[in-house]
């Protein structure tokens, strides 16, 4: 009897000391994705709240206050008041390795919302001296809501992160008001990039499915330029044209002509261009020929010499077809937003993350390049970047009838929040264990 309980109990020692060696602690890789799901339903209503509560660019200071109290709570330190109103929050990981910059844009857009929402925008702002609805018409609530879940996640990992983490706030992406500056070109300025060795950055597609990513390296996102062409010509009573230099005319004459730069001039096999007018204005009334006119639009190219072709060519095509009218006419192209630029190398060493998060079939790799543009591309004129899209668009939709950005009927499901989660947070830990 001795005997058989000496075996039964070394039988139970074996299986224990099996179990325990199948068992093991979960690696900081599986942990992280383990503290994202917990986190998903957090990141839902802080989006839902965001959502409700939109701000317009530089205007952000309720989400600002917002995101600081909560990364004060998770103990990162916090730098307020960047370019105006952005939140910059320092998370010091417990072993050496890289600083890792992630970034969120926080402004919504002058948008009414028609979205039947529990939790849809009736916020009214200021724009141009009038009051206009807001609504967060580009998913940028979303783009918060999950860096700040990344920021509990890897606060609950500090003594196990590589390297440290800077979560990244940016107010104005879509740009600052007339008159004002912001964005991602005033937070470089301002320092936010010192010491870091890369940045990371997302932004949701009400196109994509969910549960999606893509992206592709290099060229990614088009550089955007506005410009302003200003017409002269003489004013003439209208019944007495002749006695005119007409800037309506020579305006549609210059908006014809500036066509045959794209379809003509561009090396379209090459990149996308695009040269849009938006509006012109010109006159006061019906009988009078006014002395000038005024155009003003979006130059986007996806490539540096293209750009410089296009640019070159339209300031001949402005002041050559105005000269032929008697008239004189200027063109102005303002510094705009570079071309978003996914660095190579990083990008080819990050593709593994996004395969083993999102897994192989749901992950592109190698997009087209889309003539939307992102002021990110500010953070990647200067150290090595990587900005991937995530989609939002409700699982089953046709893509094709998906409610565009900047849009009154603009949705993403929340559903799509929690691998934008997963994946910064394993940009971030796969980086610093490649780098360590």
């Amino acid at each position: 009897m001795k005997k058989f309980s000496l075996i039964a109990l070394a039988i139970l020692f074996i299986a224990a000391s099996f179990t325990f060696k199948t068992d093991p602690k979960p690696t900081l890789k599986e942990k992280v994705i383990e503290l994202s799901t917990a986190v998903e339903s957090k990141v839902i209503n802080w989006r839902h709240h965001i959502h409700e509560n939109p701000e317009l660019s530089n205007r952000e200071f309720e989400t600002g206050k917002m995101v600081a109290a909560h990364l004060r709570s998770l103990g990162i330190e916090v730098q307020e008041n960047v370019a105006k109103t952005g939140v910059v929050g320092i998370l010091v990981g417990g072993k050496p390795g890289p600083t890792i910059g992630l970034r969120a844009d926080m402004d919504g857009l002058p948008v009414p919302e028609r979205v039947d929402l529990t939790w849809a925008s009736k916020a009214i702002g200021e724009y141009l001296g009038a009051e206009v609805p807001v609504m967060h018409a580009c998913g940028h609530d979303t783009h918060v809501a999950i860096l700040m879940g990344v920021a509990e996640v890897l606060s609950q990992v500090k003594k196990d992160l590589r390297g440290t983490v800077k979560f990244i706030f940016q107010p104005a992406e879509e740009g600052a008001p007339p008159g004002e500056e912001g964005g991602a070109k005033v937070m470089v300025r301002e320092g936010v990039l010192e010491n870091m060795d890369v940045i990371f950055g997302l932004h949701i597609s009400s196109g994509q499915e969910v549960n999606k990513i893509a992206y592709k390296p290099n060229g990614m996102m088009a550089s955007a330029n506005s410009f302003t062409v200003k017409v002269y010509g003489a004013q003439a009573h209208g019944s007495a044209p002749w006695m005119s230099i007409d800037p309506i005319v020579t305006s549609a004459q210059i908006i014809n002509n500036a066509q045959t730069i794209i379809s003509r001039n561009s090396n379209l096999t090459k990149e996308g261009a695009v040269l849009s007018f938006g509006k012109m204005t010109a006159g006061v009334r019906n009988n009078i020929i006014p002395e000038y006119a005024e155009l003003v639009g979006t130059i986007r190219t996806l490539d540096v010499g293209m750009q410089k072709v296009i640019f070159d060519r339209f300031k001949t095509v402005v002041e050559k077809t105005a000269e032929s009218n008697g008239a004189r006419a200027e063109l102005i192209i303002n510094d705009g937003v570079p071309i978003t630029y996914n660095d190579p190398d990083l990008t080819a060493l990050m593709a593994p993350t996004f395969v083993d998060v999102a897994g192989a079939d749901n992950v592109s790799a190698n997009i087209n390049a889309t003539t939307g543009a992102e002021d990110f591309s500010f953070y990647a004129n200067e150290i090595p970047a990587m900005f991937f899209f995530l989609g939002g668009m409700p699982k089953g939709n046709d893509p094709r009838k998906a409610p565009s950005h900047h849009t009154p009927d603009f949705y993403v499901d929340d559903t799509g929040l929690l691998l934008g989660i997963k994946t910064m947070t394993r940009l971030v830990v796969d980086y610093g264990e490649l780098k360590k």
